[in-house]
């Protein structure tokens, strides 16, 4: 998909400097840079989902016991 972009000439050089400094294309730097931010929000979701379901199990009073954990039979 093709996107436009409005960018002032001051941050258009700077951006050029840093992915020619990386070996890339504009285009892969802004590319590499959305799929970093929108990494970013998953894994905070997926934080989110874990910290909403942390505390709601129920172990029926069970715990883990070292001993029988290494029991070998």
């Amino acid at each position: 998909m093709n996107i436009t972009l409005s960018i002032d000439e001051k941050t258009l050089s700077a951006a050029r400097k840093v992915a020619a400094a990386r070996g890339q294309s504009l285009n892969q730097l802004i590319r590499e840079e959305l799929s970093r931010l929108t990494g970013v929000e998953h894994r905070h979701a997926d934080w989110q989902e874990v910290e909403s379901l942390s505390g709601t199990g129920h172990s029926g009073g069970w715990h883990f016991d070292r001993d029988e954990l290494h029991e070998r039979t």
